[in-house]
């Protein structure tokens, strides 16, 4: 099993705040710090520590949730 730590950020609309959380937590991505600025965004921080497959799975998920344009 191989194990990974990493931190990462995300930068988010408010509406994609709640379900990037969601996704995160449910493969156990710790979120850090989230704050927000002006223009309204939320910029959200996560650490974790598991294994690759675990947290790409988390990652991936989590991606699935921010609206960013798809190819």
């Amino acid at each position: 099993m191989s194990v990974l730590a990493r931190k990462g950020d995300f930068v988010l609309t408010a509406s994609e705040v709640n379900p990037v959380v969601r996704a995160l937590r449910s493969h156990d991505i710790e979120i850090t710090a989230l704050h927000n600025e002006e223009p309204r965004l939320f910029f959200m921080h996560f650490l974790a520590n598991d294994e690759v497959s675990k947290l790409a799975r988390g990652l991936e998920e989590a991606l699935r949730h921010v609206n960013r344009k798809r190819e």
